[in-house]
């Protein structure tokens, strides 16, 4: 058989709102849908084991759905090019269709190798966007209503049937395979497009009510959060049809009266924008992931030794810090965290330990299931006060465990060696008479550890080093390009702050899911309600 078109999957799976997939299938000719485990992306440090089994399971339901279409998943395993041309040498491929993928340097390479090999052999490769970021953006202006544009356009429902190519899949590689070790994420968030569109739903309309009063605790965030990030990262739902739902949920609790929860889904909707405004940094420079975007802070941090006890203690929850501690150990057990969470994990790194970004930054990628590099390194630089155009921000753990967890329920869980200290004493158990540490069996160094620096101390020698690198004339001239190149439109994308409420105007079982995103949220309440 020759000339069939090979729909390469990569962080896109599944089958609707696929333009690829829309594509291949219009042409008409017999189609190969393909993912390639590739070993060069699974040894890179920031891929983790449990993003490769999110990723299998994704892959199991993405081939389910294909399969029910004609035309089943075809799994290789090795280096792209070598693939593609393994297949080309025994199908002929007229055509390669896939998303525009925004992701690390290896995978922007490895696109550049592909397409450079396609060219060569007469292979037409068409690429399509996937979440409205932009390749080669010439100006940040307009960005914003193109996005939206981009949001508002038809959901595209996956075809009926599909001619298959009738190409043999091999089995699933195992995660040992490429040194990915056990199973270390029990709490993990299921792959799948089931598991994402339930993920939405059920924050449509239900956990989503208090969103906006509940987004920074991580005691409650876990629930009122959508948790929908990890399936916005693998593509098991599309960015389109998390922004379209969330519209229509939006606009009926608006109709129910229930300002609270259509002003939460309206925080959640800005919340899309700014994913992809981040998204669209590391698209317009690549080198975000590994060196500082304004370069007067080159130097300005030493970089750790991969083995250096510091970054031990910080990634492994041992920093002596309650708080601190139970977020570290709370995400290595569930592979998510909610964002003020992250931003003040990152930022104690960067400023309390006074460690380059790189390394912290590429530590914590691992951690998350839901790692998408377009937000991390962006993110990364942020919160360690490198980008030059954001404001410094220096979270201070005690107070945020204070604010945050006020009766320690959050670091008794994840910190229990703490647990019998009083409230009082539990977010800073260094400040605590030595004879109420002593009735809780705690013993600072031995069955906890002590605090790594004098946070306030620490805070305020960061603060006095990045400011006084501010005060310079040269540096304001270089943030002036930089916050062109890359900073908002404000006029353009809602400000992640809380909104004022707008003016008013049961899951589906998973065969179906697959066949459709309407999630029937407005059906079902006139359901129940009847």
């Amino acid at each position: 058989m020759s000339g069939v078109h090979v729909i390469w999957f990569k962080r896109d799976l599944r089958v609707h709102d696929h333009a690829a997939l829309m594509a291949a299938a219009a042409s008409g000719a017999p189609i190969l849908p393909l993912y390639i485990f590739e070993p060069g992306y699974w040894a890179l440090p920031e891929h983790s084991r449990r993003q490769f089994d999110f990723v299998k399971e994704a892959l199991e339901e993405l081939d389910a759905a294909l399969k029910a279409r004609g035309s089943g998943l075809v799994i290789r395993t090795g280096n792209a090019i070598d693939v593609l041309s393994e297949i080309h040498r025994r199908q002929g491929i007229a055509a390669i269709h896939a998303h525009e993928e925004t992701g690390l340097q290896w995978t922007f390479d490895r696109d550049r190798a592909v397409g450079r090999w396609a060219r060569n052999a007469g292979i037409s490769l068409r690429e399509q966007p996937q979440n409205g970021v932009q390749r080669a953006l010439k100006s940040r202006d307009g960005w914003a209503s193109h996005w939206e544009a981009f949001m508002r356009r038809p959901r595209m429902v996956a075809p009926e049937t599909l001619l298959s190519a009738q190409v043999q899949a091999e089995d699933f590689p195992l995660p040992q395979d490429f040194g990915l070790g056990p199973d270390d994420c029990p709490q993990r968030q299921k792959g799948g497009r089931a598991a994402g569109v339930e993920c939405l739903r059920s924050f449509l309309e239900v956990r989503g009510q208090a969103y906006q009063r509940q987004m920074s605790s991580p005691l409650t965030a876990a629930d009122a959060c959508s948790r929908l990030s990890p399936h916005l990262a693998f593509g098991t739902v599309s960015m389109r049809e998390a922004w379209q739902a969330a519209q229509r949920a939006k606009e009926m609790h608006a109709r129910e009266g229930n300002a609270e929860f259509a002003a939460s889904i309206g925080s959640f909707i800005s919340r899309l924008h700014w994913h992809c405004h981040f998204i669209q940094k590391l698209e317009d420079q690549t080198s975000i992931e590994s060196r500082n975007l304004h370069p007067a802070y080159d130097g300005l941090r030493p970089a750790p030794e991969e083995d250096d006890p510091r970054l031990a203690a910080w990634i492994e929850g041992r920093t002596g810090f309650p708080f601190l501690d139970a977020c570290m150990r709370s995400l290595k057990a569930t592979g998510w965290l909610n964002f003020r969470m992250r931003a003040m994990t990152m930022a104690f790194a960067a400023h309390h330990l006074w460690l380059d970004w790189k390394l912290p930054a590429e530590r914590l990628a691992g951690l998350f299931t839901d790692f998408e590099p377009g937000i991390h390194y962006p993110h990364a630089q942020m919160q360690s006060a490198t980008t030059g155009i954001n404001t410094p921000r220096i979270y201070n753990p005690v107070k945020q465990s204070r604010d945050q967890d006020p009766e320690g329920a959050f670091i008794r869980r994840w910190v229990p060696e703490l647990s019998a200290l009083p409230d009082e004493w539990l977010h800073a158990p260094w400040e605590a008479p030595a004879s109420v540490r002593a009735r809780a069996g705690i013993v600072l160094g031995q069955t906890y550890p002590m605090r790594m620096v004098d946070h306030m101390a620490a805070a305020e020698e960061a603060r006095s080093r990045i400011f006084a690198l501010r005060r310079n004339a040269e540096h304001a001239a270089e943030a002036e390009e930089i916050q062109a190149r890359h900073g908002s439109r404000r006029s353009g994308i809602p400000f992640r702050g809380r909104q004022a409420a707008p003016k008013k105007r049961a899951p589906a079982p998973a065969d179906a899911i697959q066949l459709s995103f309407d999630l029937g949220i407005i059906q079902e309440r006139r359901a129940h309600a009847s």
